[in-house]
């Protein structure tokens, strides 16, 4: 499944009604998450690592555009072991493999890392939308939503401990701004009467190493371990500005 067409969609009044509160979610969940390296999978335009403070920050996608790593999101070319935050911002559910993505993720997260995923509720009002749509082709409806319970179960079978979360985006999906902005008390309503009810979900989960006592390195060889994997990276953008 392709999640093409979506950042498109993110310019209409009801994509940005979801980009507005997804990305205050995000700012609040990555700004105290610590490290080197932060790895966005996934819609390299917008940039949902904007409140996290880590050095080496990159974005990764399977067609390149923004992104400075160009890679199949299913065989990421980073080590295991390596990076400390992730965030998915409806990958999995746009994806037609999104078990293999998760395992990469598991794999190249460092041990206590976090991963945050983004993701359309199908037990929302939006999801029953999307049953009933007769263009399912069309973002966001196109591709096959994740509840938070499977995800959860998902997380279990990798070591991923879910750790915080938020679901938001309660009015109907309704297409123009004038309806969103009269539906705004849903909002405020929503997390309080029915919080998991809302259209969209950011969760965050860390990566468990049970029976592992974790070692934390030297500072140096974090920071050789990080600088490590910027080469790609800047012979990407090397090769962006020679094409300019």
């Amino acid at each position: 499944m392709s999640i093409q067409g979506y950042a498109d969609w993110l310019e209409t009044p009801q994509g940005r009604y979801v980009l507005d509160w997804e990305r205050s979610k995000h700012d609040q969940l990555v700004a105290d998450i610590f490290g080197f390296n932060a790895l966005q999978l996934g819609l390299p335009a917008i940039d949902y690592l904007r409140g996290n403070r880590m050095p080496f920050q990159f974005r990764c996608d399977d067609r390149g555009g923004d992104a400075e790593v160009r890679s199949d999101l299913h065989h990421l070319p980073f080590a295991a072991n390596s990076v400390d935050l992730i965030v998915l911002p409806h990958v999995l559910e746009f994806d037609e493999n999104p078990h293999q993505v998760l395992r990469e993720v598991e794999r190249i997260l460092v041990p206590e890392g976090s991963v945050v995923v983004a993701g359309f509720n199908p037990f929302s009002l939006w999801g029953a939308r999307r049953r009933l749509s007769r263009r399912k082709e069309l973002p966001p409806w196109r591709g096959r939503y994740i509840s938070v319970p499977r995800l959860k179960d998902w997380f279990a079978l990798l070591g991923l401990e879910p750790r915080a979360g938020a679901f938001g985006c309660y009015a109907p999906a309704v297409t123009q701004e004038k309806w969103l902005r009269r539906f705004q008390f849903l909002d405020l309503a929503g997390d309080r009467w029915w919080p998991i009810a809302g259209a969209v979900y950011v969760i965050q989960a860390v990566k468990r190493v049970h029976g592992m006592r974790l070692i934390t390195p030297k500072w140096s060889d974090r920071m050789a371990r990080a600088k490590a994997l910027m080469p790609v990276a800047q012979r990407l953008n090397t090769r962006k500005v020679d094409e300019q």
